[in-house]
């Protein structure tokens, strides 16, 4: 399963961070949905910070807002 991992472009913090975060968030919050949710937020925040909103597929923006949305919900 981990086969995968060799392929990230580790050089590059706006696609190894949110694989990282995913990779490590999956096991220690013993969710595959938070995991995935924290894969999404960084991603979608890194891009934006890193001025690359263009090569930000609309999808990941799609699923994120919900994903903040009901962290930020839950979180109350």
């Amino acid at each position: 399963m981990m086969s995968g991992v060799a392929r990230i472009a580790w050089n590059d913090a706006t696609e190894s961070i949110p694989a990282f975060l995913t990779i490590v968030i999956v096991p220690l919050a013993v969710s595959i949905t938070d995991g995935i949710a924290f894969g999404f937020i960084a991603c979608a925040i890194l891009e934006l910070a890193a001025g690359r909103a263009r090569d930000l597929h609309w999808l990941v923006c799609l699923f994120a807002v919900p994903f903040v949305a009901c962290y930020v919900w839950l979180a109350k």
